[in-house]
């Protein structure tokens, strides 16, 4: 459970439609870009960059009205030969 999560989305018809940003750990998230979001029964998953560009995948239990969070290693690398 993840008591220190929380997470400012944007909620159109339905709650958590897009996160834009989350404060994990005492450290504060701007979402750059929500790079997949899924459905799963009773849950609704997002895979989110940030701006530092971490990787990170929320998941909303629509049931229980909490968020998870985990973070993700990018596959990404801005190795250069100079």
């Amino acid at each position: 459970m993840n008591n220190n999560l929380k997470v400012n989305c944007y909620s159109g018809h339905t709650y958590a439609e897009r996160p834009k940003s989350f404060i994990w750990q005492g450290v504060e998230y701007e979402v750059e870009k929500v790079e997949r979001a899924w459905l799963e029964p009773g849950e609704r998953h997002f895979q989110v960059r940030t701006k530092d560009n971490k990787l990170f995948k929320l998941c909303y239990n629509e049931a229980n009205e909490q968020w998870q969070i985990t973070e993700l290693i990018s596959t990404k690398t801005n190795a250069h030969k100079e």
